[in-house]
């Protein structure tokens, strides 16, 4: 199965994958400016969102997107990841070093990761919502607590019907797959990488930038003073600026794409 999935623009290609508390429609803010600084900009939905139904098999998020890359013919690309996209895309660039040229990770997630008491509350207190019935409860939660101050009523209504999307199709799956778990080596990352964080985030994904930065070689470590967990969403301007700056002159895709085509 080939997951649900939007191409615009032409270019270096760029692939965005969302948080798992929203869909590919949480980068609708990104994708005019990435086509209009000249990149080809693929954004898909992970199984169990959007428009990707849920697995009907135990699955594998990174191949999955591998294997959307080679039906649309693109050898590499630059992946731009949030939250649990961004543990997508890093599993992608450490096992396909090859096909990744830039890493943008946006308040990653990481396998493997042992969740604060802060982060293991909120996940007993979604747990505990859900269990009781209560999905309009636990949508609120997930937009109270994802959220930075900067988020305005729209941005959160926005975050809001992503969610409780992903709740509704997930919740009435009939079987409940797993993801399979492969091993992955920060270290193994070659390209290029920006580390991004959000100071009202919780701690634990300012752990995880310090502890990939000192894996992955080279990479750009910056902390957001005013965001939340999804910045994208939150300064979505700032946020362009900042991923066409390293896609385009740090990460050099849009000087390599004008030398390869003189």
């Amino acid at each position: 199965m080939i997951i649900s999935h939007e191409v615009a623009g032409s270019g270096p290609a760029v692939v965005l994958l969302h948080s798992t508390v929203c869909d590919r429609r949480m980068w609708d803010g990104q994708v005019p400016a990435l086509v209009g600084a000249g990149f080809r900009v693929v954004r898909c939905d992970l199984r169990g969102f959007g428009g990707t139904p849920v697995p009907d098999r135990p699955y594998d998020n990174a191949r999955d997107v591998v294997d959307l890359l080679d039906r649309l013919g693109i050898e590499r690309a630059a992946l731009v990841g949030a939250s649990g996209g961004g543990r997508v895309a890093l599993a992608l660039a450490a096992r396909w070093p090859d096909r990744v040229t830039a890493l943008a990770l946006l308040c990653t997630a990481l396998a493997g990761q042992e969740p604060s008491a802060e982060l293991r509350a909120f996940g007993e207190r979604e747990d505990a919502l859900i269990e009781a019935g209560d999905i309009a409860g636990a949508t609120e939660l997930n937009v109270r607590t994802w959220l930075g101050p900067e988020a305005g009523e729209a941005v959160r209504e926005q975050v809001r019907r992503m969610q409780r999307h992903a709740f509704d199709v997930q919740l009435a799956a009939e079987e409940d797959f797993p993801q399979i778990r492969v091993e992955t080596d920060p270290a193994a990352v070659t390209a290029p990488t920006l580390l991004v964080t959000g100071a009202h985030d919780f701690a634990d994904f300012g752990r995880i930038a310090d502890h990939l930065a000192e894996r992955i070689a080279g990479a750009r470590r910056l902390d957001l003073p005013w965001a939340g967990h999804l910045p994208a969403l939150e300064r979505p301007d700032e946020v362009n600026a900042l991923l066409v700056d390293f896609l385009g002159a740090g990460a050099g895709l849009l000087a390599g794409a004008q030398a390869a085509g003189s």
